[in-house]
């Protein structure tokens, strides 16, 4: 590891926690603590570039020293830091709430892409989890009227922060996807959900940042089945005549989750997220 300097300035930083987060095998080493220095500098990450000589003060490494710790311990960044950058708004996260994924924000840029140009909607999230999705559309298009549920008590009162932080008005109920209480006499024009779409067996193969610290209640169910299903049998009941449906899914279930829309004779396709991979799906009520 490399020797501690006797004076800490911002490229000695750099050099040593990179050096230090390797030897503890973080992912992206260099990258967490140009994050997290960048968090305490208040500065953009780039812009460390340009303060390689500036020294850090006692009060800032005091700061910063718990969360390099905590980083060495494979916690997520966004929960050392307590927020990310989301579609325009800005996003608080802690333990028992799902970190946003760059995907959810495709499906954001989706649905505004094809609903964008429609002054007034009433849309629905279900299982909104850190409330990222209702959020940015809000915030997007204020004249819309947003709905969303989560069945974590946990999880809502983080999305009811994030939406009185950003001032985005929404209306939040605890609800059950597989039971659903909250909705009655209620009809949306679009219905969205990131729902928990990865199979226990597959716990072990995710990093370690994921599997140990973000909610299980928010990354597994118990099959694509099961969970998709329940999806569009409250999408039929709860969505306006022409109205449509937008979901995430999981790149090895695509096909399992069109087939279930379409054998219930939806108009549905699946499109690919960037990185080439069946992440997201649209249906049209019949």
């Amino acid at each position: 590891m490399s020797k501690v300097p006797s004076v800490w300035t911002v490229l000695s930083m750099l050099e040593w926690a990179t050096d230090f987060f390797e030897q503890k095998q973080v992912k992206s080493p260099r990258f967490s603590i140009e994050w997290l220095l960048a968090h305490v500098l208040s500065i953009k990450r780039l812009d460390l570039y340009l303060a390689y000589d500036r020294p850090l003060s006692s009060t800032e490494l005091e700061e910063l020293r718990p969360m390099v710790k905590r980083r060495s311990n494979h916690e997520p960044l966004q929960y050392i830091t307590g927020e990310i950058d989301f579609h325009h708004v800005k996003i608080k996260v802690q333990p028992g709430v799902l970190i946003p994924r760059q995907e959810t924000e495709q499906l954001v840029d989706w649905i505004l892409e094809l609903h964008g140009d429609v002054d007034s909607l009433k849309v629905l999230d279900i299982g909104t989890g850190s409330g990222c999705i209702p959020i940015a559309l809000k915030h997007a298009r204020p004249g819309w009227e947003v709905f969303a549920t989560e069945i974590s008590q946990e999880a809502l009162d983080i999305a009811k922060k994030n939406a009185e932080y950003n001032k985005t008005d929404i209306s939040f109920h605890k609800d059950d996807l597989f039971h659903p209480e909250s909705l009655e006499n209620q009809k949306f024009d679009l219905i969205i959900s990131n729902p928990p779409y990865i199979h226990p067996d597959e716990k072990n193969s995710l990093d370690d940042e994921v599997k140990n610290y973000e909610p299980e209640l928010a990354l597994f169910c118990e099959s694509t089945q099961k969970m998709y299903q329940a999806l569009e049998d409250l999408c039929s009941k709860y969505l306006q005549t022409k109205g449509s449906v937008f979901l995430e899914l999981h790149e090895d279930h695509s096909q399992e989750v069109l087939h279930i829309f379409q054998e219930h004779d939806w108009e549905a396709i699946v499109k690919h997220d960037y990185g080439q991979k069946p992440r997201f799906l649209k249906a049209k009520k019949p």
